[in-house]
């Protein structure tokens, strides 16, 4: 699936982002990020959402430009000594229904980036007693957790 959206030229312009990582550079490509980066990813998230809702209701996939599943590429430079102004990756999260009050409620992220891409799932930092359901349920049936990881 993830073919249709994601193709080489995501790669070259995070590769040429990371060799230039400064405003005017972004500005004078920001046309291409537009159409290799963003415009694809939206339509990623767009085309996910119904295969996404067969395995869970609870998961949210929102094509929204700000607030939505895809991570913003201004990075907040604020408090790090680090000031380059963008990130030189993509990322992309679908959001448990009950994460904008909870940050600690489960998700899944998908992670674009030259030579380190990632998909994880998951829960940060749960609660002791959802931590120990969810040890429960993988000891109860190991042969589940397997499958899916």
């Amino acid at each position: 699936m993830a073919q249709r959206y994601f193709t080489p030229a995501l790669f070259t312009f995070i590769r040429d982002l990371k060799a230039n990582n400064d405003r005017e550079w972004f500005h004078e490509n920001k046309q291409r990020y537009e159409d290799v980066v963003r415009e694809p990813a939206k339509d990623f998230i767009d085309a996910f959402a119904t295969p996404l809702g067969k395995i869970t209701e609870h998961f949210v996939a929102d094509t929204r430009s700000v607030g939505g599943s895809l991570f913003r590429i201004h990075r907040d430079t604020r408090f790090s000594k680090d000031k380059t102004p963008y990130k030189t990756h993509v990322g992309i999260h679908f959001r448990h229904i009950a994460s904008r009050d909870n940050v600690h409620a489960p998700g899944m992220y998908v992670h674009l980036e030259p030579g380190a891409c990632f998909v994880g799932a998951g829960l940060w930092r749960p609660a002791t007693a959802d931590a120990y359901k969810i040890r429960e349920a993988i000891a109860d049936d190991p042969g589940r957790w397997k499958r899916a990881t």
